[in-house]
């Protein structure tokens, strides 16, 4: 564990590599829902039938690159508890991240420097599932829907063609195979009850 800290806490360490700087590249994401709840609907017959939530969160994949001009979405799966993405981030247009980053409140305090200078070292990637998460948790506060993510979410660095189709199969096959998916534990233990 790293003695670090920031504010008297200790700081958990980037699950990132530290060898790539997420500022372009294809990466392959998953972002669960806290405690593998499941928030975003139910799967019948190997087909997902989303929940409202779930419906707002395919809604903010598909708009992704309105919000963020150089990320696109081209593959994903809403499952009961978890998204599976594939990410892509177009680093040649560096511009756009600050759009990203700095809207203005329209408040009278002065921002946060600190937090203000750790926004500015963070990976596009990070920006872009941030703003999601960010996104879907607004959208279910303002319609009193319970729902909370899980913190952080799992990148993979796509780093070939063959990695690419084998990830995409992964995304379209998901629903289909369910019933042996790592995220559906918990279905499993509720079966074992009866």
């Amino acid at each position: 564990m790293s003695n670090e800290k920031f504010q008297n806490k200790y700081r958990i360490k980037s699950a990132r590599a530290a060898w790539h700087d997420y500022g372009g590249g294809a990466y392959f994401i998953t972002i669960c829902a806290k405690n593998h709840e499941h928030y975003f609907g139910e799967i019948e017959n190997g087909v997902v039938k989303l929940s409202e939530i779930g419906t707002n969160v395919i809604g903010n994949l598909q708009n992704i690159n309105y919000h963020y001009p150089y990320a696109e979405i081209p593959l994903f799966v809403v499952m009961p508890n978890h998204v599976h993405a594939i990410v892509l981030i177009d680093g040649s247009l560096t511009h756009c991240r600050d759009v990203a980053r700095n809207v203005s409140t329209k408040t009278e305090t002065a921002p946060n420097e600190k937090m203000v200078e750790i926004a500015k070292h963070q990976s596009l990637l990070c920006i872009v599932m941030r703003g999601l998460k960010s996104a879907v948790t607004k959208f279910a506060n303002k319609n009193r829907i319970v729902f909370a993510w899980q913190t952080r979410f799992h990148d993979h660095i796509i780093r070939n063609q063959s990695e690419m189709n084998r990830i995409a199969d992964y995304i379209e096959n998901n629903p289909a195979l369910w019933d042996s998916d790592c995220y559906n534990e918990k279905n499993d233990k509720n079966e074992n009850k009866s």
